[in-house]
């Protein structure tokens, strides 16, 4: 009997998973290259890490790696070379479940696993600030001047304090949080250019939620926190007066 092969942890699909030279033709030749390929050829030539943690990370041993890293690059070449189409399907993965040590993928596009933080995780420590203003979740965090920081370990607030931005804003909160070791963020609206900082940090993001801090981080930690991934402010620094809770940005 053939021995089980074990599933290779990918990420998740791949936004395009077709291209072609110039105009589609309906019988222009296919190569197909599966998402575990995919996956490996954007760990590696994308992401920029090694094929040892490439291997680790989606579950395979270094010379298997090094072996599908390879053909994967062959059917790149391939179809760079003599123009055949390249379909992306198949193979054998299992998508990650969202552990913080895992994935580099987090919040690509405002959205790195997002919401699907395991049971693990939420036991071990973690360290989350608030966007916060009298208790609530202040509703931009771009010019959030206070948050509260929230030490977590094995599933309870050990401890919390309130710290100030000293006038610190935008891209520059992304460090200041990096400074105090957080390593998720629960906000209000929030812009794209933060988002992107943020991301750079590895800091996971929660952003669209309104209401009493304290309530937000236990429903965090319990895994029912309610809040919208797709939440984005372009709308500040061009004069405009209002704040995303006065039109819903924190709350849609």
């Amino acid at each position: 009997m053939a021995r089980p092969t074990k599933k290779r942890r990918i990420c998740g699909r791949p936004k395009y998973c077709s291209f072609s030279a110039g105009s589609f033709e309906q019988n222009q030749e296919r190569i197909v290259m599966s998402l575990d390929e995919f996956e490996c050829i954007r760990l590696i030539d994308y992401e920029g890490i090694t094929q040892e943690e490439c291997a680790e990370q989606i579950n395979m041993d270094r010379t298997s790696v090094t072996l599908m890293y390879a053909r994967a690059r062959k059917k790149l070449a391939e179809c760079l070379v003599t123009g055949k189409e390249l379909r992306i399907e198949g193979g054998n993965y299992e998508f990650c479940p969202g552990n913080l040590e895992c994935c580099r993928r987090r919040m690509t596009a405002g959205n790195r696993c997002l919401g699907r933080m395991s049971e693990e995780w939420r036991k071990q420590k973690m360290i989350i600030a608030v966007t916060y203003e009298n208790g609530q979740v202040f509703q931009h965090f771009g010019h959030s001047e206070y948050f509260k920081i929230y030490e977590v370990e094995d599933g309870k607030i050990v401890k919390s304090e309130v710290y100030d931005t000293n006038g610190q804003g935008h891209g520059a909160l992304a460090g200041f949080l990096k400074n105090y070791a957080v390593n998720v963020l629960i906000c209000g609206g929030i812009g794209g250019g933060a988002r992107t900082a943020l991301a750079q940090q590895g800091i996971e993001l929660y952003p669209g939620v309104s209401g009493n801090a304290d309530e937000a981080v236990k429903a965090l930690i319990e895994g029912n926190l309610l809040y919208d991934p797709d939440t984005v402010c372009n709308h500040h620094g061009e004069g405009h007066e209002h704040t995303c809770g006065e039109h819903g940005c924190g709350n849609h």
